[in-house]
């Protein structure tokens, strides 16, 4: 199993974060909607954790299939999904990731929020992460894919009229108000003798990518999501559960086409890996 902990700071708050966050989601399933298919949600209730108190547990089956090149489908079973569990008790949150037809790959993600630069080195009040596992993002200076890039969602472009924050200059962490840190520690596991090293080397840093690319996008689309008076949001469509809607909602951003609660059982859209709040 191969474990690291990740820090990545953002011009935000705690709690503006978690509307951002949600925002993002949304934005994100309804882009890649495939048509209302591809996401069946076996549990969305309460729960309860001893330390962090009241939160939700959701757990979804992402069928993928669908989404493979031809190639690759003579190689996989016809029918296969990743299990989503995730347990949001915001600021605090676990996700994990598990896949039908292999039962020695596991993904978890344990993920807190705090309002500082990344300099709790021991954020989950257990065993500190060793120093040489502990990784920051900076989401101004840290490479990114080709594919991924858009200036509307560089740091060291991007302008907030809302705010009136950005763009980010070299050393932003140091000294920029507000500021705050997710901190994400993610263990990876594949047990197959020959391949386990390499596989879970392959994962940590696609979920790099993932995490890099998805908290830019969290900063640089600010003035959708910022205040009560959000100027420009999607058409939210039912890939988003029927949680975090309303969540959405209660925080005053609305979103079109809400999903009925009594819906929540249809099978929504297939979702990035950090489909669920982390």
């Amino acid at each position: 199993m191969l474990m690291k902990e990740y820090r990545i700071c953002m011009p935000l708050t705690v709690e503006e974060y978690r509307i951002g966050q949600l925002y993002m989601i949304s934005k994100h399933s309804c882009e890649q909607s495939g048509g209302g298919e591809g996401v069946e949600v076996i549990k969305n209730e309460s729960d309860t954790h001893p330390q962090h108190g009241p939160g939700q547990l959701t757990e979804k089956r992402i069928y993928l299939n669908s989404k493979l090149p031809s190639w690759a489908k003579a190689f996989v079973p016809r029918f296969f999904y990743v299990t989503e569990k995730a347990w949001n008790f915001y600021p605090y949150t676990i996700t994990e990731y598990s896949v039908s037809f292999l039962p020695k790959f596991s993904i978890r993600i344990e993920t807190r929020f705090e309002n500082n630069n990344g300099d709790n080195d021991n954020v989950f009040e257990d065993t500190p992460t060793p120093a040489e596992n502990v990784s920051f993002l900076d989401i101004l200076s840290d490479p990114i894919p080709e594919k991924h890039y858009k200036e509307s969602e560089d740091p060291g472009r991007w302008q907030s009229s809302k705010t009136g924050r950005g763009p980010l200059e070299k050393g932003w962490r140091d000294d920029h108000k507000p500021i705050m840190c997710s901190y994400k520690r993610v263990q990876c596991s594949f047990e197959v003798y020959g391949f386990q090293t390499r596989t879970e080397e392959f994962i940590h840093k696609n979920i790099r990518d993932i995490l890099l690319v998805g908290h830019r996008q969290a900063v640089a689309w600010i003035d959708e999501w910022h205040g009560p008076q959000a100027a420009s949001r999607p058409a939210f469509s039912r890939s988003i559960s029927v949680t975090d809607e309303l969540t959405l909602k209660k925080m005053g951003v609305t979103t079109a086409a809400t999903s009925d609660p009594s819906l929540s059982s249809v099978p929504q859209s297939p979702m990035r890996l950090n489909s669920t709040p982390e």
